[in-house]
């Protein structure tokens, strides 16, 4: 993965096989999005436009978005709106709770958009979220997937922390060289410093953690950000394509094979990952709760093993 093998300008040059999906068709699908809309809520699903969103909301499986649907930065990767947000809903964690509740969820992803604006980054919303869901779907596992909270970084995961996410996830989305040109607003070591105080403050809670392929990242640039994350403690490792959302965001500069994802998660697992996700259409909450579930029982079975 040493060279640039495609310049892609725009999102409609022609992807390759195992790219393709089907168009969102099912009943459960619009069912799913009715609910979202009748809720005001947003999903991460839509505004990343994710390819995985047929599948997943025909299971009524959907990764809500807090905070509103704006952010304060401008990733060249991502295609949430940047700009201004509005105020922060304060009946967002009760509709948030309702949605899962109504869609019978075993298993919730929760994200947001970066809010530097708030003096707590969005940490006290995620809270109330997390508070919200354990009254109201007490059996619901809760996953959580912040951004980095910069300047604020301590204070609001030790306040997320100690609401009791099952899984607390933050991406490190690619590999420190291509920071300044990905993802400007934030710092690679700063996004390890959180995934670290994590695993410090909880060693019970799951931390996670997904990196894109095809910006011009390297192997070798992979398998050392492998290592930094489990220097952090991360246990589960997400790896998908990067598409490029618009003509104006990050271009393709690969596809990787399915055969280079395999290699990837090969390696992963040899660093010691409790739990490795690497394919073309893998993305951060695409089958997280069977991959919590299995993890959940790796994490039973080595500590089985051990007091044998």
């Amino acid at each position: 993965m040493t060279e640039n093998l495609l310049d892609i300008t725009s999102p409609r040059v022609r992807k390759p096989d195992w790219l393709r999906v089907k168009a969102p068709t099912s009943v459960a699908y619009a069912e799913t999005r009715a609910l979202m809309r009748r809720l005001k809520l947003n999903t991460v699903c839509e505004e990343a436009a994710c390819p995985n969103i047929g599948e997943c909301w025909s299971q009524k499986h959907a990764t809500v978005m807090i905070l509103g649907d704006t952010c304060t930065r401008a990733c060249a990767f991502c295609n949430v709106k940047t700009g201004m947000p509005g105020a922060v809903d304060a009946a967002e964690p009760e509709h948030v709770a309702e949605a899962a509740a109504a869609l019978g969820l075993e298993h919730i992803v929760i994200t947001s958009v970066d809010r530097d604006d708030l003096p707590d980054g969005g940490a006290g919303q995620f809270v109330k979220v997390i508070e919200a869901l354990r009254r109201h779907a007490p059996a619901t596992t809760i996953e959580i997937l912040t951004p980095d909270f910069r300047n604020k970084q301590a204070a609001a995961v030790e306040a997320i922390v100690a609401a009791g996410p099952d899984v607390y996830n933050h991406n490190l989305e690619t590999v420190p060289r291509l920071y300044p040109t990905i993802r400007p607003g934030a710092r690679y070591y700063h996004s390890l410093r959180l995934l670290d105080q994590v695993k410090r403050l909880s060693p019970r809670i799951f931390t996670k953690s997904g990196l894109m392929v095809g910006l011009g990242e390297t192997a070798q640039e992979m398998h050392q950000v492998f290592d930094d994350m489990r220097s952090a403690g991360v246990d589960f490792l997400t790896c998908g394509q990067y598409l490029q959302p618009t003509p104006r965001h990050a271009k393709v500069m690969e596809f990787v094979t399915p055969q280079s994802f395999a290699a990837y998660a090969a390696v992963a697992r040899s660093k010691g990952f409790l739990q490795v996700a690497a394919t073309p259409l893998t993305r951060s909450s695409y089958h997280a709760g069977k991959d919590f579930a299995e993890m959940q029982a790796k994490r039973s079975a080595d500590v089985g093993g051990k007091a044998r």
